[in-house]
């Protein structure tokens, strides 16, 4: 049986998504958890590794068992086995077509920034705080021109491993609602700290520290030496995974919806 996973985490406590000799990772937690229930060993399959400290309102995963469990017992049996930062918030049986990578027409983040002079408390950890004031107008500028298909060479980490620095953002939204700036990427696949060094560079143009069209030089560039500091990991998150229709995967909230901003 092939079963796909809607998984939500903050990552402030894990090495990134992907298992490897340094621990915690939240792949590493999630497939012994599994292995629990099923009562074999389980290997999962994701649609895109996120970093240390980053967190997902919706991480999909798929996985392949000959153990036969309700879609109800892979929720709750997996929760109860792990970390309480970690949850299964769905499960179902899938075709076999799919696939938790390969089959994803596009992924969505966001960057959840709180714009105000004191410090966070109750959100520590899981938002990127700047106490200097953020030009909206010049960062929504800005980001026009990260749209379309480009190389993002200069948005990548120097020890990203993706054969093609090419990729497409279908859309880029900076919105703000009182003391908080979300900024919303949507593309096909995203580059190593891709999102981060893009927010990294749209924050340095919101303080004033560099004029509006340095966004699309450092693009044109294609050198990730000219380009800005990767903004922190805290704010980041994996909202969505798009797949096709015939998949029937469950929408996802954004992170307004999951902290009730604005509302």
């Amino acid at each position: 049986m092939k079963i796909a996973l809607g998984i939500e985490y903050t990552g402030c406590n894990y090495y990134g998504w992907q298992k490897q000799s340094i621990t915690p990772t939240i792949q590493q937690t999630l497939e012994s958890a599994l292995s629990v229930v099923a009562d074999e060993s389980i290997q999962v399959i994701c649609a895109g590794r996120t970093d240390t400290g980053v967190h997902a309102i919706q991480q999909v995963v798929h996985f392949e068992t000959s153990s036969i469990r309700d879609t109800h017992a892979w929720v709750l049996g997996t929760n109860s086995n792990l970390s309480k930062d970690i949850a299964v918030i769905w499960a179902m049986n899938i075709d076999d077509e799919f696939h938790a990578r390969y089959s994803a027409e596009s992924r969505t983040y966001q960057y959840l920034i709180l714009n105000r002079q004191a410090r966070p408390a109750i959100l520590n950890g899981l938002i990127t705080w700047e106490c200097r004031p953020l030009d909206f107008e010049k960062m929504n500028l800005a980001s026009k021109c990260f749209i379309g298909e480009h190389d993002f060479t200069s948005y990548r980490a120097v020890a990203c491993q993706a054969n093609s620095p090419v990729r497409t953002i279908h859309n880029l939204e900076i919105s703000r609602l009182d003391e908080w700036l979300i900024i919303t990427v949507c593309a096909n696949a995203f580059l190593h700290h891709m999102v981060r060094n893009i927010v990294g560079v749209l924050m340095a143009i919101g303080l004033d520290k560099k004029e509006v069209n340095w966004a699309a030089e450092v693009l044109h560039a294609k050198d990730r030496t000219v380009g800005g500091i990767t903004a922190p990991a805290d704010g980041l998150y994996l909202v969505n995974v798009q797949y096709p229709a015939r998949f029937a995967i469950p929408a996802a909230k954004t992170v307004l919806e999951k902290f009730a901003i604005g509302d």
